[in-house]
């Protein structure tokens, strides 16, 4: 039974509600763990109760799952719930109103302006480099530029990139397009990769993405995370593709930038998740404060 409704939920998920294949791929790994989960405790997946998510719950937290982590599982599980009613499958949901960990208790890292930077000029060495080295700098200097999810810049395909005007079209979370401007410096970097490095890596293949691997496919998250992590640890900084997405985000706060400005360009349906950076601004103008007032 199981299968069957998983199956007909990430179907449903999909083409009535237009969810990418990231998020539906998420969903089937946490259902799937949380029916695991239920077998354990010999609980048929269509009648478990509020206290076996909360065990749930609670058996993540042993297992030291972060707070975004657990916080996603339930999502998926109350996604799952919402589902099964509407197919009469269970009458009552067993995640109503049920609390989740407080997203304030870890706040996103990111990276100082000067990590940044020192990150970024090692990787823009002037000397010589191979196609495949430049296309993972150009990665990095455009991640940082947009503060596009790692999903969607490797999804980019040419057709996205507007050199002229400086601006990226994306498909973000839920299937929904946006708009994000990026600066100079980085757009004439992928201009000259596009139009030097990427025929070089591509070999006469053909391709719709910006960025390929030397056999003509797309990058994956998985291989770029990977990459960034590799260059971050010869640098000894700790670097991801969210440490980068956040650092955008925080620095651009920092330089000005208005909350519903920002949310846009992260492509956040709802501006509570954009308010968290304000909070990790806070802490840093704190930090400043004591650091260099006299009577700090």
């Amino acid at each position: 039974m199981f299968v069957e409704l998983l199956k007909d939920f990430l179907t449903y998920q999909s083409v009535e509600k237009g969810l990418s294949r990231n998020t539906v791929d998420s969903y089937f790994l946490d259902l799937s763990k949380f029916q695991n989960f239920l077998l354990s405790k010999n609980k048929e997946f269509v009648s478990f109760l509020r206290v076996d998510i909360i065990d749930f719950i609670e058996s993540l937290r042993g297992e030291g799952y972060s707070i975004s982590s657990i916080c996603r599982y339930i999502s998926s599980i109350r996604g799952l719930c919402k589902y099964l009613i509407i197919e009469n499958v269970i009458k009552d949901d067993p995640s109503e109103n049920l609390q989740t960990p407080k997203r304030w208790e870890r706040l996103p890292k990111s990276l100082s302006i000067s990590e940044v930077r020192s990150f970024l000029e090692v990787n823009s060495s002037p000397k010589p480099s191979g196609p495949i080295t430049i296309r993972d700098y150009v990665m990095f200097e455009l991640l940082y530029a947009s503060g596009l999810r790692v999903s969607e810049l490797v999804s980019l395909k040419l057709e996205d990139i507007n050199s002229e005007a400086g601006f990226l079209r994306v498909l973000g979370k839920g299937s929904k397009e946006r708009v994000v401007p990026v600066n100079i410096r980085a757009m004439e970097r992928v201009k000259r990769y596009i139009i030097q490095q990427r025929p070089q890596i591509l070999k006469k293949k053909k391709s719709p993405y910006l960025f390929v691997t030397n056999r003509g496919r797309p990058m994956t998250r998985q291989r770029f995370w990977q990459i960034i992590k590799t260059w971050g640890r010869r640098l000894g900084i700790e670097v991801s593709p969210h440490t980068m997405r956040h650092s955008f985000a925080t620095h651009m706060l920092e330089g000005g930038a208005d909350l519903r400005s920002l949310q846009k360009m992260l492509g956040h349906s709802d501006i509570s998740t954009t308010q968290i950076y304000t909070k990790v601004t806070t802490d840093r103008l704190k930090k400043v404060f004591s650091k260099c007032h006299p009577r700090a």
